[in-house]
């Protein structure tokens, strides 16, 4: 692949705008002082990434609200047959971001041009932190080429604060020994970044970021507080869920909350699954070009120019077939 083609075709486009359902009947949330207004909701949209199919829920629209967070896509869940041809998305580059990878069924293959050759699994958490620039590929795993089975994860960038949009590069794998686990009556949860009710995750971002996966049960509710001045959102991977406002939110929306109050109240009628993530938002300008997020025209003219020069990584290596 030429090293043009991925830049031109790699506008970000974003998710489409959803009106929840509004309940009527007996409501499983009890307002309160200290609760999150709800600030807007957004339901995912089908596209390709390669040859993978995704459900994208944002991508460089709604800053204010899911700052330090910045693009969001859950890949799968597809099926995939033994010996099938890997799904797969060619190298591409990426500056100014951390892509990070979540496995929840599956595995995935990763090489980059910072000489990383991995298989990543089930429930681990990966980070691509691009810094200055780097290129990697991606593709479903060996394990699933070998045995087949059920593809399913997520692609969520943390943007960069300015000050270090231009470090240098760097790879890390987490596997589910640094995440935290709760088992509780109501609901389950695994803390991948941040605390939650005393279990703190052993990743540790250069910036306060959290994302949890929580798991909850029929006819139950859960209250999770955060700091008022960070940024909190939702998506629904399975069931839905009642939020404030007695808003009803399906699977494959986003709900977007303001900031000011700390308590998010999450009630379902069936077992849910979602994730929660937010953090402390940059407050800084955001020009995205494709795979790059900067907070200038000229950083990301220079990241243009620097990918174009190989300054990045050779991707016709990146691509290279074992």
């Amino acid at each position: 692949m030429k090293r043009t083609e991925f830049i031109k075709g790699s506008a970000i486009i974003g998710a489409s705008i959803a009106f929840p359902t509004l309940l009527k009947a007996a409501s499983g949330i009890t307002d309160g002082d200290k609760e999150r207004k709800v600030y807007h909701v957004i339901s995912a949209n089908k596209t390709m990434v390669g040859t993978l199919p995704v459900l994208r829920a944002f991508a460089g629209d709604n800053n204010d609200y899911v700052s330090p967070y910045v693009f969001f896509d859950e890949f799968g869940p597809v099926s995939v047959d033994p010996r099938q041809k890997p799904l797969r998305v060619d190298a591409h580059p990426h500056a100014g971001i951390i892509p990070t990878t979540y496995f929840l069924d599956g595995n995935g293959h990763h090489r980059d041009s910072l000489n990383y050759d991995l298989q990543i699994g089930k429930g681990d958490f990966m980070m691509f932190t691009s810094g200055r620039g780097a290129i990697h590929m991606e593709e479903t795993g060996q394990k699933l080429y070998n045995d087949g089975g059920l593809y399913h994860g997520f692609q969520i960038w943390l943007n960069m604060p300015s000050k270090y949009k231009f470090i240098d590069p760097a790879t890390q794998v987490f596997h589910q020994d640094k995440t935290a686990k709760i088992n509780e009556e109501d609901f389950t949860a695994t803390v991948v970044m941040g605390e939650l009710f005393g279990a703190k995750s052993k990743v540790e971002p250069m910036f306060p970021a959290f994302y949890f996966h929580i798991n909850l049960k029929a006819n139950k509710k859960i209250t999770i507080p955060t700091d008022p001045q960070h940024n909190a959102f939702i998506y629904v991977i399975g069931g839905k869920i009642e939020v404030a406002g007695r808003k009803e939110i399906a699977q494959n929306q986003v709900v977007l909350y303001e900031r000011g109050e700390s308590d998010i109240n999450i009630y379902c009628t069936e077992d849910a699954e979602l994730l929660m993530l937010g953090g402390k938002p940059h407050n800084e300008p955001v020009f995205a070009y494709g795979p790059f997020v900067m907070n200038t025209e000229d950083e990301i003219r220079k990241c243009y120019t620097d990918y174009q020069s190989g300054k990045m990584g050779n991707p016709m290596l990146v691509d290279a077939k074992n």
